[in-house]
């Protein structure tokens, strides 16, 4: 076994796509020959958006992992702001004042490239002591947070190690360093801190073609080291509950429930959809909406406006086993794609566990998009603009569950293929440094 040390900020018990990426990236290494140990925050210390403690289950036995402390400006901010750490970037949330405005504009020039950089100093040193401890010859970085991707920058610098970079989101050409008021002088020393990265890692990878294209497009040099390996779904997450799919569908045939599982902020087109809704359930009063996770106080009040309080259901965050079983049991998945810059390669990890369910999906966002092909690709599903209302109403009208789930054990986007792509690409830097 090979030893590789991964080093993320998001780790359990913190949830979201971002901590389930790595941890089954980590769950499935050992059948790749490679030994994770993993290098993470101390939750005492972190600032998690949300916790979902079922994850830590899902470490394997005897994985080594390391925390440490940190140092972090969000405490500061719940003393001034009497509310929980803002989502990354303040996505989702309103400027809602001078007070407000004044946060953003610290955090965007005085954070750079984000407020999570008070680990890196700790994470740093932990990381220098492994490296030496286990002879480690390969490390992965892996963000947001960005300032992550510093840490191995720095080890790159030291050690002259083998350097995986893993960017699950743009980094200067994030949609929310928009709202930040970022001065020139942020702008510049941001880009600079991105392109030493890009210059530096041995091997880079992305979730999408189109952040590959957006990373590339001025720096044509660093193409061939920029690999895609998408967010994905577990096989073993579902193979627990597809017993019970059709068991439910007939048992609530009564039941048609569409559902939307995840965070929804302010830059997802939901209104359009809901105005849909708002005549699909005057034709058939049996369909239900269900919004599980996250959701800003909007969708809400244009709930109540639309007069449709008592066909949507709000679901607060869940764990990761009970938002399967909420898309096992939808009639319909509601996919929506934010509408901020580089939207079309967005593809979150709920996507692939859509996919997984076998069930019809429909997709508010670009067309050309990179959803919207895998989408045609794989799925029963249709990409519609949120304008186009009844496109959305026939589609829901016409739809059941086709209770055919995907092969699970030879998709392509199985987290278990998936690891054997990103073994390949470690195993093959280990080779080149010996």
């Amino acid at each position: 076994m090979k030893k590789v040390l991964i080093i993320s900020y998001y780790w359990p018990p913190s949830g979201g796509s971002g901590v389930q990426r790595w941890l089954k990236f980590v769950k499935y290494f050992r059948e790749f020959g490679i030994e994770p140990i993993v290098l993470t925050i101390d939750p005492a210390f972190a600032t998690f958006p949300n916790h979902d403690y079922s994850l830590l289950e899902e470490i394997p036995e005897g994985i080594e992992i390391h925390t440490t402390q940190a140092s972090s400006p969000f405490e500061l901010y719940k003393k001034v702001r009497k509310k929980d750490a803002p989502q990354a970037g303040f996505s989702g949330e309103k400027k809602t004042g001078l007070v407000d405005k004044a946060m953003r504009f610290i955090r965007g020039n005085f954070f750079i490239p984000d407020a999570r950089i008070g680990w890196n100093k700790f994470a740093f040193e932990k990381a220098k002591e492994l490296i030496q401890l286990h002879n480690i010859d390969s490390i992965v970085t892996t963000s947001p947070p960005h300032s992550t991707q510093l840490i191995g920058l720095e080890l790159k610098r030291i050690f002259n190690i083998h350097w995986l970079a893993d960017l699950r989101d743009p980094w200067t050409e994030i949609y929310y360093n928009q709202e930040l008021f970022r001065t020139s002088f942020a702008k510049k020393k941001d880009y600079k801190l991105e392109q030493l990265c890009l210059k530096n890692a041995d091997k880079i990878v992305v979730v999408s073609e189109d952040i590959k294209r957006h990373f590339g497009a001025n720096r044509k040099e660093i193409l061939d080291k920029i690999h895609v390996i998408p967010n994905g779904f577990d096989e073993t997450d579902f193979t627990n509950n597809l017993s019970q799919k059709n068991v439910t569908q007939n048992s609530n045939s009564g039941n048609k429930i569409i559902s939307y599982v995840g965070n929804l902020g302010e830059q997802y087109p939901v209104e359009g959809f809901l105005e849909a809704f708002a005549e699909i359930v005057k034709k058939d009063s049996d369909w239900i909406l269900q919004f599980v996770g996250n959701c800003h106080n909007g969708v809400k009040t244009l709930v109540e406006k639309l007069n449709l309080s008592k066909s949507v259901v709000f679901v607060p965050y869940v764990n990761h086993s009970e938002a399967i079983d909420f898309m096992l049991k939808a009639s319909v998945l509601l996919l929506i794609i934010p509408v901020i810059e580089n939207n079309k390669g967005i593809l979150t990890g709920k996507l692939f566990e859509y996919l997984a369910t076998g069930n019809p999906i429909l997709n508010i966002g670009p067309k050309d998009g990179d959803a919207a092909t895998i989408l045609n690709e794989n799925a029963v599903s249709i990409t519609l603009y949120p304008s186009e209302k009844q496109e959305i109403i026939d589609f829901i009208l016409n739809s059941s569950p086709t209770n055919t789930p995907n092969n699970l054990s030879k998709h392509k986007f199985s987290r278990r293929n998936l690891t054997g792509e990103m073994a390949g690409l470690l195993n093959c830097e280990i080779r080149e440094n010996r």
